[in-house]
């Protein structure tokens, strides 16, 4: 007589459990291998979103230059070609030491770069293991 195998309610727990290890390994496996995939087709898409992003940039940076020559051009028509360039210039120096000090004012509220919260919350955490809150 054949012996038949047990219908999955009927297969003892031991069983269970031994097929069980054996299937994990696989399923973490399978599941590895597809966020690698994953990963790979999402990687691939972000460097043509970062390629379009940089031509994006050099674009505008073409658009402001032919804006800041089209300014030149229209002060020439009421003043010397030489002070309607100098105009153009200076404001535009202006421009960037504006932009220059905002950007340092961020960078000097963000440093120091350490997560100070969260450094702050690992230390209490630490305190309330030993005991001392």
């Amino acid at each position: 007589m054949t012996q038949q195998p047990h219908p999955a309610s009927e297969e003892p727990i031991g069983a269970l459990v031994h097929r069980l290890s054996e299937q994990i390994p696989d399923l973490v496996r399978s599941e590895l291998r597809l966020a690698q995939v994953e990963l790979a087709e999402k990687g691939k898409r972000a460097g043509a979103g970062a390629g379009l992003f940089g031509a994006a940039g050099l674009l505008a940076l073409l658009g402001a230059a032919t804006l800041v020559a089209t300014a030149v051009l229209a002060l020439d028509l009421v003043l010397p070609a030489w002070a309607a360039a100098l105009i153009v210039a200076v404001v535009l120096l202006a421009a960037a030491g504006v932009a220059a000090l905002v950007g340092k004012k961020e960078i000097q509220t963000a440093t120091p770069a350490a997560p100070e919260r969260a450094i702050a919350g690992v230390k209490e955490d630490v305190a309330v293991v030993k005991g001392q809150h």
